[in-house]
């Protein structure tokens, strides 16, 4: 008999795209996202996810500079912000850059630009869409049309108490691709957020 294994949901202790720390509830994986500390411009277009090791306590923690990132995303600068270059570093092996236009595609020539689709690090292509299914927010679909993850945002008659309530549920079978889960996620909401 196959154990019976738990999703990660992680709770979204800000609802921010550039800042925010993402703790799994049964405290298994600490994800957070900030600006790159060594960023050029020092602000918010450049965005690393670090994986923390355990729960920050305060807003803070600077542990986070003692760590490589797992990820960087390099938005392009200017008021209208636009898409750059995604980062990914996978220890042992050497890092990888790519356009974040090549890395999340439009899933039809067409379509709107909130369905898009990625090949995660186990080579196979996942998609985003946006309010599509079961009132998620966003959901993450396989190939074989299996839901993979899902970002829900708080019902508003659901009270928060010193977070904002919003999850990201990555589903067990998935659970070694919540890097590339977060870092596709992030750039959707970044896309949805500056209407590109």
């Amino acid at each position: 008999m196959r154990p019976l294994q738990m999703p990660y949901i992680f709770e979204d202790r800000t609802g921010h795209v550039a800042r925010s720390d993402y703790d799994d509830i049964y405290d298994r994986m600490f994800l957070r996202v900030v600006a790159h500390p060594h960023s050029p411009a020092r602000n918010n277009n450049v965005l690393a996810i670090y994986s923390m090791g355990r729960r920050s306590t305060r807003h803070g923690d600077t542990r986070h500079l003692e760590r490589q990132p797992s990820a960087i995303l390099e938005f392009a600068d200017g008021a209208a912000g636009g898409l750059g270059n995604v980062n990914f570093f996978y220890p042992p092996a050497p890092s990888i850059t790519m356009p974040m236009s090549r890395y999340l595609r439009k899933t039809a020539f067409f379509g709107g630009s909130l369905s898009r689709k990625f090949r995660a690090s186990d080579g196979r292509e996942y998609r985003w869409e946006h309010q599509s299914s079961d009132g998620h927010e966003w959901s993450c679909i396989s190939e074989d049309n299996y839901l993979v993850a899902h970002y829900d945002l708080r019902q508003p008659h659901m009270p928060a108490y010193g977070v904002s309530g919003n999850t990201l549920t990555v589903h067990e079978s998935f659970c070694h691709l919540s890097i590339d889960i977060m870092a596709s996620l992030l750039i959707m909401r970044y896309i949805a957020e500056h209407n590109l």
